[in-house]
């Protein structure tokens, strides 16, 4: 099944080197952080096997270690002839969103899943934090400014050492990535947002579309079961309805409905058959009137972000965290 998912060119690289994203990733991101830690190496290997190239992990769910335990071993299992056959996402947590820690946090990342590259690395979020510690939610007395365009800078030094070969963002607003692009020298190839039938992302979508950068979506299924997720996607009669005419699962018609807006997409599933059923989108379409009716679903954020929230801090609303499009 490897073959069948597309793969989508990132923005160019400084060397000219073609990168390309396979368009559904496998997350690793669980709740509490590292809970599956154990299992975890055999999850991805069993991902794998049933298709998955791409692999997104962070420093914050304590994912990497595992992850790179599986590369080792789908090499040594024939799974895979090479680690240049997949492609591994990971992020920087707010603790290192500063411009001298951004180079070493990649480096543990990078020693965490015994690799030499990354093949994207992202800001988690537009969020800077005095304390060390990985954590979520953070401490609100520890929540400081982030300097976005040194942060920024940091990035993309990392890139020219050749120890990533795509940087980019996530959740980050509008505002945000016009005050990143006011001074970027590389753009960013991607920016990893929620979004699904319930947080369409339209302007954000139209805008990185205009920019050159990648939408990856994440929560394509409203995140059920998390810290921060909702049962209303899974539980939108529209898109019940959309599902049983096709014969298919609420989770493949948002999976579909998010390949067909032109995003990348990052599911996570630990349960072999949803694993299978959440890649097989490929040989089927949503109608034009189904896709009207998924347009018109009353929008509705699953994870605002209210952790990184605090009166005395740099965003003292939703609305300054979001710049008003929440």
């Amino acid at each position: 099944m490897a073959n069948i998912i597309p793969k989508y060119p990132l923005a160019s690289s400084t060397n000219g080197e073609k990168i390309t994203i396979p368009l559904i990733g496998f997350g690793t991101a669980e709740y509490p952080f590292g809970s599956s830690s154990k299992s975890m190496k055999d999850i991805i290997l069993q991902a794998i096997q049933i298709g998955y190239r791409h692999f997104d992990s962070a420093s914050l769910y304590q994912s990497e270690s595992p992850l790179g335990d599986a590369i080792e071993d789908a090499i040594k299992l024939g799974l895979i002839e090479s680690r240049d056959d997949l492609f591994i996402t990971s992020k920087l947590w707010c603790n290192d969103a500063h411009r001298d820690l951004v180079l070493p946090a990649l480096q543990k990342t990078l020693k965490n899943l015994k690799l030499e590259y990354l093949d994207l690395y992202l800001i988690h979020w537009p969020v800077s934090v005095k304390s060390s510690e990985i954590e979520l939610p953070v401490k609100k007395e520890d929540l400081i400014p982030i300097d976005i365009n040194s942060v920024w800078e940091a990035m993309e030094e990392c890139k020219k050492l050749g120890l990533v070969k795509s940087i980019g963002v996530s959740n980050f607003s509008i505002k945000k990535l016009e005050l990143l692009l006011s001074k970027a020298n590389i753009l960013p190839s991607v920016n990893q947002v929620e979004m699904n039938p319930l947080w369409q992302q339209t302007k954000l979508r139209e805008y990185c579309k205009e920019k050159g950068i990648l939408i990856t979506a994440y929560s394509p299924l409203g995140a059920r079961g998390t810290l921060w997720g909702t049962n209303r996607v899974m539980e939108s009669e529209v898109l019940k309805e959309i599902a049983q005419k096709k014969g298919k699962t609420i989770a493949q018609v948002c999976m579909r409905w998010a390949y067909e807006q032109g995003v990348s997409v990052v599911v996570k599933s630990f349960n072999k058959e949803r694993m299978k059923e959440n890649i097989d989108i490929f040989d089927w379409e949503i109608s034009e009137e189904e896709r009207h009716k998924i347009s018109q679903l009353p929008q509705h954020k699953g994870f605002p972000g209210i952790e990184f929230i605090w009166d005395q801090g740099p965003y003292k609303s939703l609305e300054e965290l979001w710049d008003d499009h929440i």
